[in-house]
């Protein structure tokens, strides 16, 4: 258990080295800082819990649980990541970024598909090639095993193009090919994944394709057919589109619509 301020050190830097000389070790932030930023910051050290200082008396017990089953667990009350009811039982994470440039998809796509696979899980990108090299190369520069990942078939990098051209019919995706397909890479996966109860992290930009080719409800739909999939396995849901690509009235009503399909909407 950790904070982010210690009297000698930085809680985030401790978790990054207690990882790297355990990487098996469940930890769990309990501090008073409660904006996405640090907790994002957080929980790409590999950590599994984060909880408000304010909000321990009610959610601790209940964090120590889902991480001592390699589950995520974040304070409720910690806006934009709202993935824990009640009980403690994690939601349903269907996330959605609208990136200013390269750089920032690149940076946060790096700590979506690092966090899930240095906590043991699971990790599919259907991706173009340029993003899927990008992301290989931060990976392996952060220190992920990669090569031992795609191996161990933990990790899976799908061509963006071959993915949609396997369930889309007549530029409208089809549920039942969409279903069976990911369905196969998430059973598949998650028997590989060294974690208790393990979880897969997708990322796709299939949608943010459809969409620059003008083809907004097709977008929207497999948005829609994401929201089923993550409700029917352990998945945790990342899209992403460039901001650039949403002006004037007509893009606004699409993005408004983008966004509600969404669990957690992010903006740089």
């Amino acid at each position: 258990m950790l904070d982010i301020g210690l009297p000698k050190f930085n809680g985030i830097e401790a978790a990054r080295q207690i990882r790297q000389l355990s990487a098996s070790s469940k930890i769990i932030f309990l501090s008073q800082y409660s904006t996405v930023d640090v907790v994002q910051a957080a929980l790409t050290t590999g950590a599994l819990g984060y909880v408000r200082k304010t909000d321990a008396q009610s959610e601790l017990l209940p964090a120590l649980d889902a991480v001592l089953r390699c589950e995520q667990f974040v304070s409720s009350g910690i806006k934009g990541y709202e993935f824990t009811d009640s009980s403690g039982e994690k939601a349903h994470r269907h996330e959605v970024l609208f990136y200013s440039d390269e750089a920032v998809l690149l940076d946060g796509l790096t700590r979506f598909i690092a966090a899930a696979l240095q906590a043991g899980n699971a990790a599919i990108v259907n991706a173009t090639k340029a993003h899927r090299d990008t992301l290989l190369q931060k990976l392996k520069t952060g220190g992920t095993d990669t090569d031992g990942a795609i191996q161990e078939g933990t990790f899976i990098l799908l061509d963006v193009a071959k993915t949609l051209s396997t369930f889309m019919l007549d530029e409208i995706p089809d549920a039942a090919r969409f279903f069976e397909g990911f369905t196969k890479l998430i059973e598949s996966t998650s028997k590989a994944a060294s974690a208790e109860h393990p979880r897969v992290a997708i990322f796709g930009e299939g949608v943010s394709l459809l969409w620059e080719e003008g083809k907004a409800d097709a977008a929207i739909r497999i948005e829609q057919l994401c929201n089923h999939l993550a409700t029917a396995h352990k998945v945790d849901i990342l899209c992403a589109y460039p901001l650039s690509s949403f002006q004037g009235k007509e893009a606004e009503h699409i993005f408004r619509s983008i966004r509600a399909e969404h669990s957690a909407v992010y903006s740089h």
